[in-house]
């Protein structure tokens, strides 16, 4: 049976990481955890689990997992943030296919709940992600929503097979994404990632119009809950589209004050 090591980067999660901990006992054949330093029971808590728990000062997130990676003992990787955990069905994929020859490159739907609701629409479901890979040849790239690529230049793949490892097999199941636990916590991640978004456009040269300061909002709000429905998800999806719209205002908002301070 192959092995596989499941890889968490974390800072101040004790509200999630024990659960996260919890949903991969049985699928873990290792399980790195790496710490920005947390200055909650984040560390504690991971001790009273078999993991490998490294500190390490923060470079932000593509270079942190990527380093989480390389400190796993095995090639397979299942890679989560400590706020998500497989649900039950998925854990039953990921059993059966550790019980093949070999492993391959699997990805799954993520579903998130967002103060206590499960969120359906508003762009956020089935949000399919490659999550179990080979780290010799993948890395992550991006400053958000970091995405990975994979470099063959290293093995000698046939064409199915490299069709296959870029865009994943879907297993069954959902990967649970326990995001927000209050509105506030959602408002102060969105002031935090359209900071991150206004510099690294910024850094590319992109540059925002007064056109897209204001209609990006209400292009994005429109999108989200009518065309992808977020309607459909309630009061939940209504807050989640308005704050969505907000996050496209801050980023080109921030963008163009960039500009104005350089």
């Amino acid at each position: 049976m192959p092995q596989l090591s499941v890889v968490i980067i974390t800072f101040n999660e004790e509200k999630n990481i024990a659960r996260c901990l919890e949903s991969v006992q049985e699928l873990a054949d290792d399980i790195v955890v790496l710490d920005s330093f947390s200055t909650d029971k984040t560390e504690n808590i991971c001790k009273q689990f078999n993991v490998n728990f490294i500190q390490r000062k923060w470079e932000g997130y593509s270079a942190s997992k990527n380093f989480a990676n390389s400190q796993a003992k095995y090639n397979w990787v299942l890679s989560l943030d400590a706020d998500e955990a497989p649900s039950e069905e998925l854990k039953k994929s990921i059993l059966k296919a550790k019980q093949g020859a070999e492993l391959k490159t699997y990805k799954f739907h993520r579903l998130t709940n967002y103060c206590g609701s499960w969120i359906k629409h508003c762009g956020w479901y089935p949000d399919t992600k490659i999550r179990i890979f080979d780290r010799r040849i993948t890395k992550w790239e991006g400053i958000i929503h970091e995405k990975l690529v994979i470099d063959f230049s290293s093995f000698d793949y046939a064409q199915d097979d490299i069709l296959e490892m870029t865009t994943g097999i879907l297993l069954k199941g959902d990967l649970l994404h326990y995001s927000y636990y209050s509105i506030e916590q959602h408002y102060t991640q969105t002031e935090k990632f359209s900071t991150l978004a206004a510099q690294n456009m910024f850094g590319k040269g992109k540059k925002s119009s007064l056109l897209k300061l204001y209609m990006s909002p209400v292009i994005k709000f429109i999108s989200d809950y009518f065309i992808k429905l977020g309607i459909l998800d309630g009061a939940a999806g209504f807050t989640i589209c308005r704050i969505s719209a907000k996050h496209s205002f801050l980023k080109y908002k921030k963008l163009r004050e960039l500009y104005i301070k350089n």
